[in-house]
C-alpha cells in the first residue's frame, strides 16, 4: 500500500486518504483526511466538527463473499462526505459508495446510513458467470454500476464496475449484445445518489 506523508500531522497515510489542498496564497499541501477536514473547519468557522477516523468493516454480499470497506470523511464547508470503498493494490477499487451529510450530523449516524446503503447494494448480483465459456452475462434486466476510465487502453475509453468487478467497455458491449433490438434506459446519477 502506498503511503504519503501528511504535511499537517506529519504521519504517513494511505494514498486514498490524501487530499492535495491549496490555499488562497497559492500554497499546496498533501493532507490526510483528518488534517484536511480540520483545516476546512478552521476556515469555515466550524468548532464542533466530529473528525473521528472510522475503522474498516467487513460485509458479506448475497453470495456470501466478504468485502472489506474503508471509510474516509471530508468536511467540505457546508457539507461532509463519507466515502466507503474497497482497496486493491493500495488504491480504491471494487465497490465504492458516497453519502453527503450536514457538518453537524453525527458521524456514526452517517456510518449507519452508509452500512445500510452498502448492504442494499450487496444484496443483489447484476452479473453472473455463464459457465459455458461465454464469460460474464447480465443476470437480470437491470445493471447498476459505476463508470470509470480504462487506463489499460491506449485511447481514453470507459470501463464499468458492476458488482464490484471492473469490466472493459468491450466486454460490457458483448454482454449487452444479447439484447439486440431491445430498448434501454441509461440514467446517470451522482455517486452519492441511490441508484
Amino acid at each position: 500500500m502506498t503511503k504519503v506523508h501528511c504535511e499537517g500531522c506529519g504521519e504517513d497515510a494511505p494514498s486514498y486518504e490524501i487530499t492535495h489542498y491549496g490555499s488562497m496564497d497559492g500554497v499546496y499541501r498533501q493532507l490526510c483526511s483528518c488534517c484536511f477536514s480540520a483545516e476546512v473547519a478552521k476556515v469555515s468557522g466550524i468548532d464542533n466538527f466530529d473528525n473521528t477516523r472510522l475503522q474498516p468493516i467487513r460485509i458479506n454480499d448475497c453470495a456470501g463473499e466478504s468485502h472489506q470497506f474503508h471509510f474516509v470523511s471530508r468536511l467540505l464547508g457546508n457539507m461532509v462526505t463519507l466515502d466507503a470503498f474497497e482497496v486493491q493494490d493500495g488504491d480504491r477499487a471494487g465497490y465504492q459508495f458516497q453519502i453527503i451529510g450536514d457538518p453537524e450530523e453525527d458521524i456514526f449516524a452517517m456510518l449507519g446510513c452508509m452500512v445500510e446503503k452498502i448492504r442494499k447494494a450487496l444484496s443483489v448480483k447484476h452479473i453472473k458467470n455463464a459457465g459455458d465459456g461465454h464469460g460474464l452475462q447480465i443476470a437480470d434486466m437491470t445493471v447498476r454500476g459505476r463508470i470509470e476510465c480504462d487506463l489499460s487502453e491506449d485511447i481514453r475509453m470507459p470501463c464499468v464496475v458492476v458488482d464490484g468487478q471492473e469490466i472493459s467497455w468491450k466486454d460490457f458491449g458483448r454482454m449487452i449484445s444479447s439484447f439486440e433490438g431491445w430498448q434501454f434506459k441509461l440514467e446517470i446519477l451522482d455517486r452519492s445518489e441511490e441508484c
